[in-house]
């Protein structure tokens, strides 16, 4: 059975092309996903993102068994609503998910893992969390509305109950906080996102989800879908969960060692094989390509360098650009030029550092 966000009628009545995304029915675009991709990038979008998994922890050792979980470093979190953006590994160094973690007490994180691997992350959670004691708590609950875009934070405060405006207006990046929307509706207001722009990501009860799209509409923010959700974060150098990385890829070959916090004296579960990989050498890397002719770069094809084979990971054309672009995983080491069979043609492709776009404006070398 396909599964249905609390806004499927919603997004229905406004002329939804719908697919199944990880076994839930979604809006792909609502007309042109070209031009919802360009109001994120120039003005302000909303995504219905309640297929995202929350799961609450609590417990007295919660804070314990994050630093056991999760690569990055729990403690980080020392500020109550502070967020973190970390991957959960296997034994092997494999990446089982990416997600965040928000820090609402001592004894109570939250989680928001994807969609796609939610029965796989919760049984994987359950099972380590027993013996910590902590309790694990998915929270189907909640909805949940990125807002995304220069004028994105603008238009979700002009929403807010007065008495919540200065101190969400206030709020950091990967910082979260409660606030009153319409009509006194209670809301997770997170100053985080999935698409290189600022803006908020709210969760909020099921039953206040229809009223604050359509609040957010009549406030004159774009409905958009997965398909410009996933041209924006391309464009920003994020990755996404089974493209870019899975189970078989360690951060390392993720270009995600910045999520990876190797202090002293916290064995996570697979630092022992990350340190090895690292010592040994990592084998292969993740990189950014640019096509500058003509051509679209797609998932699975193969990339030809100098020193062995890779292939194309995410791939798209990106608006903002106007051209295709791409991660790639190759060997490591020395690629020399490169190459991309594109239906038996070898194409030439231009190496570059990403994020491809910042700021709604191309990176230097782009």
């Amino acid at each position: 059975m396909t599964e249905k966000t609390v806004l499927n009628a919603t997004h229905r009545a406004l002329g939804a092309r719908m697919v199944d995304f990880g076994g839930w029915d979604m809006p792909i675009n609502y007309g042109s996903q070209i031009e919802e991709h360009h109001a994120v990038r120039r003005d302000a979008g909303m995504f219905d993102v309640s297929h995202m998994t929350v799961v609450d922890l609590h417990g007295a050792r919660a804070r314990e068994f994050l630093r056991h979980l999760l690569a990055n470093n729990i403690d980080k979190l020392k500020v109550h609503g502070k967020a973190l953006y970390t991957c959960m590994l296997n034994e092997r160094g494999g990446v089982i998910d990416d997600l965040i973690v928000y820090f609402l007490g001592e004894e109570h994180f939250r989680l928001v893992v994807n969609a796609a691997t939610r029965a796989k992350d919760l049984a994987w959670i359950e099972n380590q969390a027993a013996a910590f004691g902590v309790q694990v708590k998915e929270r189907p609950d909640f909805a949940m509305i990125a807002v995304q875009g220069p004028q994105a934070r603008a238009k979700v405060l002009g929403l807010l109950h007065d008495v919540d405006r200065p101190r969400i207006e206030k709020l950091g990046k990967f910082a979260a906080a409660a606030a009153q929307g319409p009509h006194g509706m209670p809301l997770f207001v997170a100053r985080t996102g999935y698409t290189g722009e600022d803006g908020f990501e709210i969760m909020l009860p099921v039953e206040h989800a229809v009223a604050l799209w359509e609040a957010l509409h009549a406030a004159g923010v774009k409905p958009a879908g997965l398909g410009a959700r996933d041209t924006l974060r391309l464009e920003a150098g994020m990755n996404l969960y089974g493209q870019d990385m899975d189970e078989a890829v360690t951060p390392w070959e993720a270009n995600l060692g910045w999520t990876v916090s190797l202090d002293d004296g916290r064995d996570f579960i697979g630092r022992a094989a990350l340190e090895q990989q690292k010592a040994a050498g990592v084998p292969r890397v993740m990189i950014g390509v640019v096509l500058d002719d003509k051509g679209v770069l797609r998932h699975g094809q193969k990339v030809l360098a100098a020193n062995g084979e890779g292939e194309i990971l995410s791939g798209s054309f990106a608006p903002t650009l106007d051209k295709a672009i791409a991660f790639a995983r190759v060997p490591a080491g020395d690629t020399g030029a490169l190459r991309v069979d594109i239906r038996g043609r070898e194409v030439p492709v231009r190496q570059v550092k990403y994020p491809f776009v910042r700021d709604g404006k191309p990176c230097d070398g782009i």
